[in-house]
């Protein structure tokens, strides 16, 4: 066993104790005198990189189903104490993807605020006994070397705070586009020993190319990367995916790629790749079982209130705060909140 899981064992207690204390009035009550439902982290404990897939504190593999943020620059309002009560308790999401965009008004326009946004809302997370991925939300430009200089602040800020707990999984890159391969490793082994100077045991998630569809949106395949694969422990890859739009060449690619590579799919959803449009749910199933028969953790795009179709909650939510009325929810929310259930 590698030192640093011994050392992160003796930390996961004293964290796992703290959620306890924390969660106790948060979740649903069982019958007279039972103890309240275990939380994802109180089930699994630090998570790990073994083999394909992640596996919990004992070893055995784990399937993480959640959600993903919009971006916090316009959506923070739908990230509340009450909607993360109605994730964690109603629909019981293991995990929360919280989204800071780089640009789009985001994290360069105001480093310190984005950073504490970011921090409160691992917070929240944290106290429901959930999983966080800390998404470093690059988008455009789409070289993720154009923002190496904040994302090491970002990184170094974030863990400074949050790298003693077990709950936090690090995605480095959302989707780059337009560059290499080998430019986004070069990144990537730039960017991890950054989030192992702050928290060195946590799984660290690396964006692919084309948009983190493998390589497959810009003419390539998993093949680079199995090829030539990033030189770091407990490293995972990103795969993205909008049902209506990416079918079955992208489907078989997950297919094969998840038999050689750790994959978590961060984002996807069940409509088009611009987040609108129809919803695909006979094909979004199709994936929905093959990350079931693959062990393949994965995050819905998005908690929020957007007026397009793959925003869970319909318009004006937010403000009103009827995260838990079922007539809230949009058709593609109504859809994954059972199969996050």
């Amino acid at each position: 066993m590698a030192l640093a899981h011994i050392l992160r064992r003796f930390r996961a207690p004293a964290l796992t104790a703290g959620l306890v204390a924390g969660t106790a009035a948060l979740l649903p009550a069982g019958p007279a005198g039972a103890a309240p439902a275990a939380t994802p982290f109180e089930s699994y404990g630090a998570l790990d990189v073994c083999g394909t897939t992640l596996c919990g504190e004992d070893g055995q593999p784990v399937q993480l189903r959640g959600m993903s943020t919009h971006g916090t620059q316009w959506y923070a309002q739908c990230v509340t104490d009450g909607s993360l009560d109605v994730l964690a308790g109603d629909w019981g999401a293991d995990v929360l993807r919280v989204s800071t965009y780089v640009q789009e008004d985001g994290y360069e326009t105001d480093p310190e605020h984005f950073t504490e946004l970011a921090s409160r809302i691992i917070d929240q997370a944290t106290a429901r006994g959930m999983y966080v991925i800390v998404d470093w939300h690059m988008l455009t430009p789409g070289d993720p070397n154009a923002n190496t200089e904040l994302a090491e602040q970002f990184f170094t800020d974030i863990t400074a705070r949050h790298g003693d707990q077990d709950n936090l999984l690090y995605e480095i890159a959302n989707e780059p586009s337009s560059v290499s391969w080998q430019s986004i490793k070069s990144y990537a082994e730039d960017i991890v020993p950054v989030v192992r100077a702050g928290d060195p045991d946590a799984v660290v998630i690396v964006g692919t190319r084309g948009w983190s569809s493998l390589g497959v949106s810009e003419g390539s395949d998993e093949s680079e990367i199995v090829a030539n694969p990033v030189n770091a422990d407990n490293i995972m890859y990103t795969f993205h995916f909008y049902a209506a739009s990416h079918q079955d060449g992208y489907l078989s690619t997950l297919s094969r790629a998840a038999d050689q590579l750790p994959i978590f799919v961060t984002e996807f959803g069940t409509q088009e790749y611009t987040g609108d449009g129809p919803n695909d749910f006979a094909f979004a199933q199709q994936y929905i079982d093959l990350m079931a028969e693959k062990n393949i953790s994965w995050t819905n795009w998005n908690f929020s209130d957007d007026f397009r179709t793959g925003a869970v909650f319909e318009p004006g939510t937010c403000d009103s705060g009827s995260w838990g009325d079922p007539g809230s929810l949009k058709e593609a929310g109504t859809w994954i909140r059972d199969r996050i259930a």
